[in-house]
């Protein structure tokens, strides 16, 4: 009765803020809908933007009270709060980007706008789970509203095949996850990753097989919402289909979430087994991620999917930080930090060129959009800049941590592996700049609209943050460390 007892003390509840005013705003935005009758109002928007800067607040005000919660289901430390404000950060980002969307495609924007908070909510709560039954229950409240958001222009035939591309595959991948955490419980008789790594580590190991089969499954199903090669097929149709401020959303949200998860699980759960095989299975994806992405991206016309495909490349990077062991994890954060800045910028370009409809996408569209809108076109340069790691930019230095940390840890090879992909990389993104700014102006430039405030900020924000990454990266790389280090 002791346990139970205590389950809610207030404390808990402080811990878990984040998540309870996003899920409670959210379901006000459904129920104030039919009262409003507005079907495209800026109101909800608003309440949504409200919703996340109060649970940003509450992220940080939780790490004034460290610990763990509900019968050590859920743990508020650095690392937890490190990605509950990026994710909230993203959706910030997302919902400016989705101000002049949701007008342009006259969509319903109460829906839209609860969906989106529902999912930062699931990734919220998968940043700080310490349970692998709470990873669970977070990655499916994140997914399924990711799987509705990816499709919510119905009207829209790309759209609707891109929702159930993800849904499909997206299943398929947490019924490996969830495989994984079947055999776990069944090998341990516990779900905690603190108890399971205990049980590893102490006397009466459980059979190394059922262990080792239980991991293989979760990266299988951890691999597929990341988009690791071999399991990003689904990748680049999605991006394409969904609307483009949702395609921003799931490049950098549940990416960093999922990899939030992949570091909480493989550096605490299955750290003291994972030496002899860490080094080819992770670095195997990234060698496979990095090549896969870099090269489909090199034949794209289509921006959007050309950074779908670099969204994959990126993976790689990722991976290879979290292959390496010395200062992998640390790196790995600020990379996504990075990452999360440079990829929401460029998406918001696209957005912003796309028109209604989303018809001008392909790389000609882009021509000549210096001249009409010098602006925008310095914006993207930043972007398109980091994304390839010139310095003076945030994707600079993600990629000289993770470099790094794959060097200290004598996986030399993977560092070559990762500096020539990067230039392969920077073949396609330099072909953005140069329609840009030699080309004559297309349609689509030509046609292009003023900035609206909302996007103005998703641009300008982003650009500025990527700047400062690349100038003073110990800020954020201290705090990363300083998180690896308490947990």
């Amino acid at each position: 009765m002791h346990a139970s007892a205590g389950f809610f003390s207030p404390v808990d509840l402080v811990r878990f803020l984040p998540e309870i005013i996003l899920t409670v705003v959210g379901t006000f935005l459904m129920v104030l809908d039919p009262i409003l009758h507005k079907r495209s109002s800026h109101a909800f928007g608003h309440l949504s933007l409200l919703a996340l800067i109060a649970a940003m607040g509450g992220s940080i005000y939780a790490y004034t009270e460290p610990g763990k919660s509900f019968n050590d289901m859920l743990v508020v430390d650095g690392f937890a709060t490190f990605f509950r404000v990026l994710v909230i950060g993203v959706g910030i980002f997302t919902v400016l980007l989705s101000y002049r969307f949701l007008e342009r495609e006259d969509a319903e924007t109460s829906e839209y706008h609860a969906l989106l908070l529902f999912s930062v909510a699931g990734q919220c709560m998968m940043a700080a789970s310490n349970d692998l039954i709470m990873i669970f229950i977070g990655l499916e409240i994140s997914s399924i509203s990711s799987y509705v958001l990816a499709g919510y222009l119905r009207d829209d035939k790309r759209s609707s095949e891109s929702a159930l591309k993800y849904f499909l595959l997206g299943s398929f991948a947490t019924a490996f996850f969830l495989y994984g955490v079947a055999l776990i419980y069944g090998s341990t008789g516990s779900v905690n990753l603190s108890e399971v790594r205990r049980i590893i580590t102490g006397p009466d190991v459980p059979s190394p097989v059922f262990i080792g089969l239980a991991a293989a499954l979760m990266f299988v199903g951890l691999g597929f919402k990341v988009s690791a090669a071999p399991f990003q097929m689904w990748a680049p149709d999605v991006y394409q289909g969904a609307p483009t401020p949702v395609a921003a959303f799931l490049s950098a949200g549940p990416k960093a979430a999922a990899f939030a998860i992949f570091l909480r699980i493989f550096t605490t759960a299955f750290e003291p087994m994972s030496i002899a095989w860490q080094p080819v299975v992770f670095g195997g994806a990234a060698v496979l991620s990095m090549t896969i992405g870099n090269f489909a991206a090199l034949l794209q016309s289509n921006v959007k999917r050309m950074l779908a495909y670099s969204s994959i490349a990126h993976a790689g990077y990722l991976m290879v930080a979290l292959t390496a062991r010395d200062n992998g994890t640390p790196a790995a954060m600020f990379y996504l930090v990075a990452y999360a800045f440079m990829n929401i910028g460029a998406f918001a370009v696209v957005a912003h060129l796309s028109g209604k409809g989303e018809r001008y996408q392909t790389l000609d569209d882009f021509a000549g959009l210096a001249q009409k809108q010098p602006l925008t076109a310095a914006m993207l340069t930043i972007f398109m800049l980091s994304l390839i790691g010139v310095p003076l930019t945030g994707g600079f230095f993600g990629k000289f941590y993770i470099f790094k940390a794959a060097i200290e840890s004598k996986m030399v090879w993977l560092s070559v592996f990762g500096l020539l992909n990067s230039a392969v990389g920077a073949f396609y993104y330099l072909r953005v700049l140069v329609m840009m700014y030699m080309h004559e102006p297309s349609k689509a430039s030509s046609e292009v609209e003023p900035l609206p405030w909302g996007l103005g900020t998703a641009l300008v924000l982003p650009a500025i943050a990527t700047l400062f990454l690349g100038i003073f990266p110990s800020w954020v790389l201290d705090f990363a460390r300083s998180a690896t280090l308490l947990k």
